[in-house]
């Protein structure tokens, strides 16, 4: 029985994902052997060098892949919480006993050869953990209890590992909230982030820059007049009151042109003030309205404006409480300050081999910027470069569409499941890989901040390679049972 199993586990899986995973696996290789090749040392099969390490890492992860398809989908069914449990321990065992390397404490070694990287499983263990939280029943996520449990188990690894000092490797698991928005989230949440995010670096961006003669900041000027139409915007949306819209709107925007015309042709002043306090009427108009319509909606935008406000003006602190080199990281990244010798130069030297790769690239191993080692870090965080330079735009496009056809296939095979657990975990896995995608993509364009997190299957290293294994793999077995419970 077990072998007909077996068989059929054969039979039901995913053959086009697995095929994709080979071509991206096998293409990460020949990468890590153009950006580590030694002309010294030209045995690239060579335990001495990193591309033999590598070729190591395939071999066990492709036979970690097969032990993963033999093992039945109930058994992580009925052990997620064990697994999500010893993966908190052992996160917090590895904040205490990790030696520092390169400022983190976040690798643990194993012997004299190999060191591992926790935070990389820990992924697989978060998504097993809340597709399984998400498939019990009586589950709501617009419950305010089972969203906090569900959003906590999600970011207590994301502070274990802040305190690793490895944040970029923690932002990895903002990709968890693109899960719970495909099942149910309200946007509100996403577009906060991106508030966020565009208040962060507007403000910060042009803080000292100012609008032609008068002492108005642009960046605070620009960030509170979002924050008012971002709260304007939200009450038409969730609440479709259109006499409050017109209110808030024409009330807000005709006050703040009118300080603005005053402080350009009357007398100067910072018009910011008026501004700041044209918010705190509209929060307290939203709180008024609250209490009148008893709705509960009303609430969640006032709290939304007041965050608003409240998180330009701390951006400053938050800013200074970062470490130097992540503070010049984003200055640079900004445009805020040249530093090609220092923090840009990553960044610089990576630009330069993209581009030198012309659009058919110079071919494999003839690249001379990753030949001479220009690119710090060239075989891990920034082996997209190696790819751009040999192979060109053709190449690195290739690449990309692969990527992009894997992700797509993901997402194809997550909604054919027939639980929660199957399809929550199949889109944790999905978001996982396009975040870093992304994320380092555009961190070698000089479009994202440098966070040092890899490219799946491309960098360099045991963890990372294994820890997206485990991903794909105990997902591909879900799917191929969903398939056995049909014969």
């Amino acid at each position: 029985m077990q072998s007909e199993g077996r068989k059929g586990v054969v039979r039901s899986l995913d053959w086009w994902t697995v095929g994709l995973y080979l071509i991206l696996v096998t293409w990460g290789w020949f990468s890590v052997c153009g950006a580590s090749y030694d002309f010294s040392n030209p045995d690239v099969f060579s335990l001495d060098c990193n591309s033999g390490k590598q070729l190591l890492w395939v071999g066990t992860s492709v036979c970690l892949a097969c032990v993963l398809l033999l093992i039945e989908k109930r058994f992580f069914d009925s052990t997620s919480y064990y697994i999500y449990i010893v993966m908190i321990g052992v996160l917090l065992v590895t904040i205490v006993i990790a030696p520092e390397t390169k400022g983190s404490r976040s690798w643990l070694p194993i012997g004299s050869f190999m060191k591992i990287q926790p935070a990389e499983f820990a992924k697989f263990a978060v998504a097993l953990a809340i597709g399984k939280y998400m498939d019990r029943y009586g589950f709501n996520i617009h419950n305010l209890k089972d969203f906090a449990r569900v959003v906590g188990l999600v970011l207590l690894p994301m502070v274990l590992i802040v305190c690793q000092k490895e944040t970029g490797t923690a932002l990895v698991y903002l990709a968890f909230f693109l899960v719970l928005y495909r099942e149910g989230m309200t946007g509100a949440f996403l577009f906060s982030a991106f508030a966020a995010v565009v208040y962060f670096v507007v403000g910060l961006r042009f803080c000292d820059d100012f609008i032609s003669d008068m002492p108005v900041s642009i960046g605070e000027f620009t960030v509170l007049l979002l924050a008012m139409l971002f709260t304007i915007g939200m009450t038409f949306v969730f609440c479709r009151n259109a006499l409050a819209v017109k209110i808030m709107f024409f009330g807000g925007v005709g006050v703040t042109l009118v300080a603005y015309l005053f402080s350009a042709y009357v007398i100067p002043f910072n018009v910011c003030y008026v501004m700041l306090a044209v918010n705190v009427a509209i929060i307290l108009y939203l709180i008024g309205l609250a209490v009148y319509t008893r709705l509960y909606t009303y609430l969640l935008i006032t709290l939304f404006a007041i965050a608003s406000t409240s998180f330009f003006y701390m951006c400053h602190s938050m800013f200074d409480a970062l470490d130097d080199h992540q503070r010049v990281r984003i200055e640079v990244l900004l445009g805020m300050k040249e530093d090609i010798r220092g923090a840009g130069y990553n960044v610089n030297q990576a630009k330069i081999a993209i581009g030198s790769g012309g659009f058919e690239g110079k071919g494999f191993l003839n690249g001379t910027q990753t030949k001479l080692k220009y690119v710090p870090e060239q075989d891990t965080d920034f082996i997209f470069c190696t790819v751009g330079e040999e192979e060109g735009f053709i190449g690195s496009s290739a690449v990309l569409l692969v990527y992009l056809l894997f992700i797509w296939r993901l997402i194809f095979v997550a909604e054919r499941q027939p639980d929660t657990l199957g399809r929550v975990y199949g889109y944790s896995v999905a978001s996982i890989f396009l975040f870093h995608l992304f994320v380092n993509v555009g961190m070698v364009l000089g479009l994202t901040p440098v966070i040092g997190i890899p490219l799946p299957f491309f960098s360099y290293g045991g963890s990372s390679l294994w820890g997206f294994t485990i991903l794909l793999f105990v997902f591909l077995r879900m799917d191929a049972e969903r398939n056995l419970k049909k014969r």
